[in-house]
């Protein structure tokens, strides 16, 4: 039975693969896998692994820019307000003002068609688009993972791009982060492959130098919003919020220990992915590969929200939990085969009334103690061998569970979706484990091989309003 995890692909060659303590491994962590084998191949002559082929968030396994404590590592930057949309370059699109700011079609500035390549289906359409400033990185970036916020009504669909500059004065093409739609009738939404210029590539849904020891990094960069409908449609997708993550995280097996400053618990609903362990495979495989989808629904209903019987009605009604059913159909990736993207994630969240979500990375358990503390659980993304976390009771590559407390210890209590039953997701974890489980970049699979962590990786829903007491405690991880 699979607990793989946040990006799962479990099939190699046809045949189920294994990772850690026995789960199928993802399509990226096989990726790394293949980024470690480099490694130990190019050790001996001591010639730096090439990054080209590291899984999505991983981080290059040799070397390292050194940093020191204080020195920021990430830099998360949103466009959301009603002069935010006026700025950068309008090609017939518009501002909209009002409580919830958004960015929608004015006048469509030409007409382009498009060849689905998981139907084969063309099809033509109006566009409009919008490019952002440019944004100076206060963290010249070897990762940078772009999330938006966006309805899509039927008809309607969108595309997010990034250009940036490296540190040499050159500049990366128009790089494409997602074609996106909340639905899946109009197109299949889809992260696009094999995009690369020789200095950094796309892995699914980040941007990656791809040798950070060269000491090139990504100093600025533009997002570019292309907002598509049906030739002669009135309706036209609303954006609320785009944004970018630019990090460079360290290399490191162990990070600092924590000192607890928090006993809190927030009352966030329990959904286990294995219930659904078989069910709708043309989705990842079935629920045992649902982990983001379903920790993205445990939040989507902590804060008071859930598909409609009507939204549902696809969905065998023997089958428990439905909107987790409902989570993974609408965050699936039909590239990456997988409902594990990212952003698709936080998109998917946002689509509920008054949401917002964002892809992050955070740098210690006090970030997110201020955030637990505000009332805002959070999901994070993580890789651990089973002797690595107290309780788990298995070993992946790559795993989202809910953040929802600490204890008066300062142990972490986690939603862990990979549970046998929605009353056993609730788990409490020994934080000095689970921090250096969450942080690190580096570590040792089952086989004894280097492989990549995620670095602290994270999904924040909240309010398209939060309080006061909210605002501050997004502000303080970066989230504005």
């Amino acid at each position: 039975m699979s607990r793989a995890a946040d990006r799962s692909r479990s099939v190699t060659n046809g045949t189920p693969a294994t990772s850690e303590a026995g789960p199928a491994a993802s399509r990226r962590a096989v990726l790394a896998a293949a980024a470690s084998a480099a490694l130990a191949a190019t050790a001996a002559s001591a010639v730096p692994a090439a990054a080209a082929a590291r899984a999505p968030g991983a981080r290059h396994l040799t070397g390292g820019t050194p940093h020191t404590r204080g020195v920021p590592q990430v830099d998360y930057h949103g466009w959301t307000s009603y002069s935010d949309w006026r700025s950068g370059t309008a090609e017939g699109t518009r501002a909209l003002a009002g409580a919830r700011p958004a960015l929608t079609i004015a006048a469509p500035r030409g007409a382009a068609d498009y060849t689905d390549p998981h139907t084969g289906t063309t099809a033509t359409w109006e566009y409009a688009r919008w490019t952002s400033p440019e944004h100076k990185l206060t963290v010249p970036a070897t990762e940078v993972i772009a999330s938006w916020n966006a309805a899509t009504p039927a008809g309607t669909w969108l595309q997010v791009e990034l250009q940036g500059g490296y540190s040499d004065d050159t500049v990366t093409p128009w790089y494409v982060m997602g074609r996106w739609a909340a639905s899946d009738t109009d197109i299949k939404r889809t992260s696009v492959d094999d995009q690369s210029d020789g200095h950094s590539s796309i892995y699914t849904d980040t941007f990656a130098i791809d040798d950070p020891d060269s000491g090139l990094r990504l100093v600025w960069y533009r997002l570019r919003l292309t907002l598509y409908r049906a030739p002669g449609s009135r309706v036209a997708p609303l954006v609320w919020r785009l944004g970018a993550m630019g990090s460079d995280i360290p290399d490191r097996f162990t990070v600092p220990a924590s000192t607890p400053n928090l006993a809190k618990e927030l009352s966030v609903p329990r959904f286990s992915q294995d219930v659904h362990s078989g069910q709708y495979p043309q989705y990842d495989g079935g629920g045992e590969a649902w982990c983001s989808p379903t920790s993205s629904q445990m939040i989507i209903q902590y804060w008071g929200h859930r598909p409609s019987a009507a939204d549902m009605a696809w969905v065998d009604p023997s089958y428990a939990d439905p909107q987790v059913c409902q989570a993974a159909r609408y965050t699936y990736d039909y590239q990456y085969e997988g409902c594990g993207n990212w952003p698709f994630n936080a998109a998917y969240a946002a689509t509920y009334p008054d949401m917002q979500g964002v892809v992050t990375r955070l740098g210690s358990l006090a970030d997110l103690e201020k955030l637990i503390a505000a009332g805002i659980p959070a999901i994070t993304s993580q890789s651990f061998l089973k002797e690595e976390l107290t309780g788990a009771g298995y070993g992946t590559s790559g795993h989202l569970m809910t953040v929802i407390g600490f204890t008066a210890d300062g142990d972490v209590i986690a939603n862990d979706p990979a549970s046998a039953s929605d009353n056993a997701v609730r788990r409490v974890y020994k934080r000095r484990e689970w921090e250096n489980i969450w942080l690190r970049t580096k570590r040792y699979n089952a086989s004894g091989a280097v492989t990549s962590g995620t670095g602290g990786v994270c999904y924040l829903y909240f309010p398209a309003q939060p309080s006061a007491a909210q605002q501050q405690a997004l502000a303080a991880v970066g989230i504005c």
